[in-house]
C-alpha cells in the first residue's frame, strides 16, 4: 500500500499546515508575513536591488483600497491587506501559469483563503462588491508595478490592468525594502488593523 504524498508544510512558527483541510488554528500571521515577504511579484524580473514582494504589493493595494473605499469598515481594509496571503504557502503564480494549471489551483487558494480570514475575524468569503474593489486596487498596484519596475509602458500597461485613475495613485510609488523591513511593515500594519476591528 502507497503511502500517501505529504500535503502539509511545516512553518516556522512550528504549525503545521494542511493544504488540503487547511484549518485557521494552525495560521499565524508571523508565518503569512515572512513568506510573503520572500515571494517575489512578476517572478522576480523587476528592476532595483530587491525583489518586490507580495507583502510589499499586500500593503499597496491595502492603501489603494482604502482610497477608492475612504468609509469602508477596518475588517475589509484586512481583507485588502490579506488578499494574497496564502501565496505565503503556494507562492504567487503568473496569471498565465494559474491557467495552464487549471481549476485546482483556484480551489487550493480559496480553501487556504477562508482559513485566514476565519483565523482574523473576517468571513470566509468576503461581499462580492468589496471583493470587486480590492481586485481594483489590485490592478491599480499591477499597473504602477508594471510601469514602474517591471519594464512595460503604460501603453502596455493599460492594454493588461486598465487605465488608473491618477488621483488614486498620487503619491504613491512603488517601494522596495529588504524581505525584513517589508515583513515588520506587514505585521505592524496586520497589528495596527487587528486593534481597530
Amino acid at each position: 500500500m502507497a503511502t500517501p504524498p505529504r500535503a502539509w508544510q511545516r512553518m516556522l512558527s512550528g504549525r503545521r499546515l494542511d493544504l488540503l483541510d487547511p484549518t485557521p488554528v494552525d495560521i499565524e500571521i508571523e508565518d503569512i508575513a515572512h513568506g510573503l515577504a520572500f515571494v517575489a511579484r512578476w517572478n522576480g524580473q523587476t528592476h532595483g536591488d530587491f525583489a518586490y514582494s507580495v507583502a510589499e504589493h499586500s500593503l499597496l493595494v491595502e492603501t489603494l483600497y482604502g482610497r477608492i473605499a475612504p468609509k469602508a469598515p477596518t475588517k475589509w481594509l484586512m481583507a485588502a491587506l490579506l488578499h494574497d496571503a496564502p501565496e505565503y504557502v503556494i507562492g504567487d503564480m503568473i496569471s498565465p501559469v494559474k491557467a495552464a494549471v487549471g481549476p485546482g489551483y483556484g480551489a487550493l487558494d480559496d480553501r487556504l483563503t477562508a482559513a485566514i480570514h476565519i483565523r482574523f475575524g473576517l468571513p470566509a468569503a468576503i461581499p462580492v462588491v468589496i471583493k470587486k474593489q480590492i481586485k481594483k486596487a489590485d490592478k491599480i498596484s499591477a499597473w504602477m508595478e508594471a510601469t514602474q519596475i517591471a519594464g512595460f509602458t503604460e501603453t502596455e500597461a493599460t492594454k493588461f490592468f486598465g487605465k488608473p485613475d491618477a488621483a488614486i495613485m498620487d503619491g504613491l510609488a512603488i517601494v522596495l525594502r529588504t524581505p525584513v523591513e517589508t515583513r515588520n511593515a506587514f505585521t505592524n500594519r496586520h497589528a495596527q488593523l487587528l486593534e481597530k476591528m
